[in-house]
């Protein structure tokens, strides 16, 4: 069973397949996309209230375009990889342009009621805020294995 962050990994490199990236930074632009995606799930659901959030954007009853969490994505993108990886606001803008598409997709694997979709919701949440569900290895949980690959990213420059 895929977990919420090899499916926002899947997602956006579909979505970013028609933006030109130079082949040197290409994994390393994708992973830091990927990770500001899941970076602003986590950090939605250690908010008051973001579970609810989060639950809204999954079941999609909030539209992705105009998710606060969508927005925090495109702000980590920025931050965190856009300026350190030098990308030119043109390829930067364009990739930050298939976040919203990625957040809209990700209610398609979550499983509804008839059991359709890829992952639990419950598993996801539980994943988010640290539970057992989706621990890395070290026992992290997502939000230490996002970090510390993103750190390894751009850290590889």
């Amino acid at each position: 069973m895929a977990g919420i962050s090899d499916i926002i990994l899947q997602q956006v490199k579909q979505h970013a397949g028609n933006v030109e990236v130079p082949s040197n930074i290409k994994d390393k632009v994708l992973g830091g996309l990927s990770d500001s995606i899941l970076g602003s799930l986590t950090q939605t659901a250690a908010k008051q209230g973001g579970i609810e959030q989060i639950t809204s954007l999954l079941t999609g009853k909030a539209k992705a375009e105009s998710s606060p969490i969508t927005a925090l994505a495109g702000q980590l993108f920025a931050k965190n990889v856009t300026g350190k990886l030098g990308l030119d606001s043109k390829t930067g803008g364009a990739l930050s342009g298939i976040i919203p598409m990625v957040m809209g997709k990700l209610s398609n694997f979550i499983k509804d009621q008839d059991g359709d979709g890829d992952i639990d919701l419950k598993d996801v949440l539980a994943s988010l805020k640290g539970g057992n569900a989706g621990k890395s290895a070290s026992g992290a949980g997502i939000l230490g294995a996002a970090t510390s690959i993103l750190g390894g990213i751009l850290k590889k420059k």
